[in-house]
């Protein structure tokens, strides 16, 4: 690439650093991304840039696949239903200790790549997710401490973007009953970028974005169409809570949403930054 070509790439994100600046982008971080140590460090470099030139990004991250590996140490399998993990006492523990680690892993990512970011620990603050037991009426099936919002009070969270920092936010919440709950990651990116009237929520995924039935890249979306591949059978398994958190956004106050591929290298920045999308946009119509 020729300085000339680098100067036309930088130039192409001026307009959008100014329609952007000082806006929050919610961006839930899951998949490949979060274990090749390439895609690890470009996603925080995308992170730290989107915060220096003015952007308010904040981090809600899952931890599927390391999960799923701790489980399998110990001997237990991980059990799914309608996309959600059913989640025993047992369970509930791993998860909660293998999200703490994440949450650590990313600030300390962040803070190597020149940004400042801190982790809200649920223990320390208790009311910033409060969840409920989710059941599904459709089944007898009971998920066990897998947790449906009851609310979010987004006051920690703005505190720190307010003051430059990147909050980092495992997808966890207590219970009236002090109870820990493990909620999808999609469901909290999706909440709470409701809550904050996000200009963008963006979900990180191992796929090109919403696949059609012949596996082609749908580059755009309308919660009909979306109501449609559901009834059909398209869109199922672990890309329903996906699907669903973003059409809710869409509807709401949220500009937009994109799933992207977060196997592309800095995929944020190519979404953000440049003409060139690199997944699918949800819009409410």
């Amino acid at each position: 690439m020729t300085p000339n070509d680098k100067a036309k790439i930088l130039s192409e994100a001026l307009p959008y650093i100014k329609k952007f600046y000082g806006k929050t982008m919610i961006i839930k971080y899951g998949g490949n991304a979060m274990i090749d140590e390439e895609l690890k460090h470009s996603f925080a470099k995308d992170v730290v840039l989107l915060k220096l030139v003015g952007m308010n990004p904040v981090i809600v991250h899952g931890g599927g696949p390391q999960i799923n590996q701790r489980l399998n140490k110990i001997g237990k399998d991980g059990v799914f239903h309608k996309g959600m993990r059913v989640t025993d006492e047992e369970t509930m523990e791993v998860v909660h200790e293998v999200l703490a680690s994440i949450s650590t892993e990313i600030v300390d990512l962040i803070k190597k790549n020149g940004g400042k970011a801190n982790s809200l620990s649920q223990k320390k603050s208790k009311s910033f997710i409060r969840a409920k037991k989710l059941t599904d009426a459709s089944s007898n099936i009971d998920l066990g401490y897998v947790g449906d919002i009851d609310s979010i009070d987004p006051f920690f969270m703005s505190d720190l973007s307010n003051h430059g920092v990147i909050p980092i936010i495992a997808p966890i919440g207590y219970g009236i009953d002090n109870k820990i709950y493990n909620i999808n990651a999609d469901v909290v990116a999706g909440k709470l970028a409701e809550v904050v009237n996000a200009e963008k929520l963006v979900l990180m995924t191992n796929t090109k974005g919403v696949l059609d039935i012949h596996k082609n890249l749908i580059t755009g979306l309308v919660p009909k169409e979306i109501e449609k591949m559901i009834a059909d059978g398209s869109l199922s398994g672990g890309m329903l809570p996906k699907i669903n958190a973003a059409l809710h956004a869409a509807k709401s106050s949220v500009s937009s949403v994109h799933i992207i591929d977060g196997r592309v290298q800095h995929a944020l920045l190519l979404e953000i930054l440049t003409d060139q999308g690199v997944g699918t946009l949800i819009k409410s119509h």
